[in-house]
């Protein structure tokens, strides 16, 4: 009756969440090559042929670059908005067997002995998404690409036992790094992606301190440093009181550690 997650890697060039219960094996993203994805799930001691399905959160390269290899290759489900879909033009891709499985925001869907909760969040895509997920007692929140937090998002995080959440910038890095304008504004922007400051805020103000593990994901390369990230959430947590709470950054480039849960 375990539940293990793994970030097989989280950032700008690719991002992909591997999830096993008793019943199935699945990925919230698959932003990797296909032979890059085959590589990190083997890395982590998982078969790559044994993906039973995938959650989409929206059409970004980073998120669904083996997507179209996986449904030609494996008979497996993916399950994404309309929106997503049509963004992706993935009604006319070669499925082999496999399935693609529309889903709304606020409708929870099954699989395997997975309840999954797609929400609608602040992004620039079509019909963005994030999963919260719950197997075995355990839930999953898993919340990146994100502007700002709204109420509904913030509270799907709330009773997470694990929560990967992102942290993608460091205001001042951004402000004054290489960028031109306008892409900084898109990042700062409402639909764009969470700074440090806006997670320390969420941890200070929104946060139930349940979680044993929070993750730090989809970290900008050029625009933040791992530790800077970490310090802003360890401060934050500190601040709380919550210093038992097992706090990590995420990479781009190996798998993180499995946790194993229940």
């Amino acid at each position: 009756m375990a539940v293990t997650v793994s970030i097989l890697g989280s950032g700008s060039r690719g991002n992909a969440t591997f999830i096993k219960t008793d019943r199935v094996r699945l990925l919230i993203e698959a932003g990797f090559s296909r032979k890059e994805l085959s590589a990190r799930l083997e890395a982590i001691g998982e078969d790559p042929e044994g993906i039973d399905a995938v959650l989409i959160t929206h059409e970004h390269t980073d998120h669904v670059s083996a997507i179209r290899g996986l449904l030609k290759e494996l008979r497996i489900e993916a399950y994404m908005t309309w929106g997503t879909i049509r963004a992706l033009g993935a009604e006319a891709f070669e499925l082999n067997g496999s399935r693609i499985v529309p889903i709304q925001p606020g409708v929870p869907f099954t699989v395997g002995d997975v309840e999954a909760m797609p929400f609608s969040i602040p992004h620039d895509a079509a019909e963005p998404v994030a999963f919260r997920l719950r197997a075995n007692g355990v839930q999953i929140s898993q919340l990146t690409d994100i502007g700002h937090f709204s109420d509904a998002a913030a509270e799907n995080l709330r009773g997470a036992d694990v929560l990967i959440l992102e942290s993608n910038h460091d205001l001042d890095m951004l402000r004054a790094g290489p960028y031109p304008w306008n892409l900084k504004q898109r990042l700062l922007g409402r639909f764009g992606h969470l700074s440090n400051t806006a997670v320390g805020r969420f941890i200070c103000d929104q946060f139930d301190g349940r979680a044993a593990h929070l993750l730090l994901a989809h970290l900008s390369s050029r625009n933040n440093h791992p530790e800077l990230a970490r310090q802003e959430s360890l401060r934050a947590l500190r601040r709380r009181g919550l210093e038992g709470i097992r706090l990590a950054v995420t990479g781009q480039d190996v798998p993180g550690q499995p946790i194993y849960l229940g």
